[in-house]
């Protein structure tokens, strides 16, 4: 009996964690089909910003899996954005001219040195928590910056570097549209990332995450090490930042310190969490939410008649004041974000 009963209950979880793969293959290719058809129906600007959009999910999917499942928080994510930018940029300008496959080879450069900067970040916060965890992250949002701005021999100071793109390939036809193509390289990464991702939590690596997040002791009696998880997260969600850091400038095609203020951290943390932390669907909220709300701000100021000197003022307070606003809202209406909230099925 023993013999025959062992493999039919082994064979159930792999097909579960089969059924899970297919279910987000299934979900990732009509994310890719539906941003394909938007890209034909939109105008350059809204194609610009859809590509946008796409760069800031990157951050906000590996953000919400260190904060909303390993219960890292982290102040710093802006700076490993510019962490993969300017490695986007610095590579770019060294093979700039030599084909389409330079870019790809500059982003994995991006990825790579973010992950690690991602990793040295990372073991130092594992042994860090609370406000002490939240101080190095945002000392990483401050220091970063400014290392760029003094080194100007190699950063270009305030200025800040160009970052050479080739155009669309010649096989999509001489008059494609740059904004499209630049909305199929983000939503390519934004894709690819949002899929790794939900595959890997849905693992062992995500209950070991969330473990972590619950209760460190029982974690470690379980048998989880602790210390490596947080590690292993911190390095997941830094790639991805550099990932979305390498993104953005490619859409820019400039890099800069001011590109990546200390608000910049700030607004992921709040846009993770208005859209849902611990969610992937609150990660694509937040993404679309950085993206809105700068936009709505920048409306609302040309509506009103006032000097140039108020409305830089307003361009420069009014977006942290409405991700402010929108936060108290979704907490007192959805305490778990936007992702949360769900149509409520009719009892027959």
């Amino acid at each position: 009996m023993s013999v025959t009963l062992a493999p039919k209950v082994s064979a159930a979880p792999r097909l579960t964690r089969q059924a899970r793969k297919h279910r987000h293959l299934l979900w990732t290719v009509a994310a890719a089909v539906l941003i394909l058809a938007l890209t034909y129906v939109l105008p350059p600007f809204r194609n610009y910003q859809l590509a946008t959009v796409g760069a800031y999910l990157c951050v906000t999917a590996g953000l919400t899996v260190l904060t909303g499942l390993n219960g890292q928080l982290s102040l710093g994510h802006g700076a490993l954005m510019a962490t993969g930018a300017y490695t986007v940029a610095m590579v770019q300008e060294k093979l700039s001219g030599r084909g389409q496959w330079t870019l790809l080879v500059a982003v994995l450069a991006g990825i790579a040195v973010a992950t690690l900067a991602g990793g040295i970040v990372g073991l130092a916060a594992a042994r860090l928590r609370g406000p002490y965890l939240a101080g190095l992250t945002l000392a990483v949002a401050v220091v970063v910056p400014a290392v760029a701005s003094t080194f100007d021999k190699t950063f270009n100071s305030d200025q800040g570097l160009s970052v050479y793109v080739d155009p669309p390939p010649l096989a999509l036809g001489a008059t494609f549209p740059y904004e499209r193509w630049q909305a199929w390289l983000a939503w390519a990464g934004a894709l690819i990332t949002v899929f790794g991702l939900a595959t890997l939590v849905s693992g062992r690596f995500g209950r070991s995450l969330r473990a972590v997040r619950d209760d460190e002791a029982a974690a470690r009696i379980a048998g989880v090490n602790v210390a490596r998880t947080q590690v292993l997260a911190f390095v997941v969600s830094a790639a991805c930042a550099g990932l979305g850091g390498g993104l953005f400038a490619v859409l820019a095609q400039s890099v800069s310190p001011g590109a990546f203020p200390l608000s910049l951290s700030l607004f992921l943390v709040m846009a993770i969490v208005i859209g849902g932390l611990g969610r992937l669907a609150g990660a694509v909220w937040g993404a679309v939410l950085l993206v809105a709300l700068p936009a709505l701000t920048h409306s609302v100021t040309d509506s009103i008649d006032v000097s140039p000197a108020v409305a830089q003022r307003l361009e420069g307070n009014l977006p942290l004041a409405l991700f402010g606003i929108t936060l108290i809202i979704v907490m007192l209406a959805a305490p778990g974000g936007i992702a949360s909230l769900r149509p409520r099925r009719r009892k027959a």
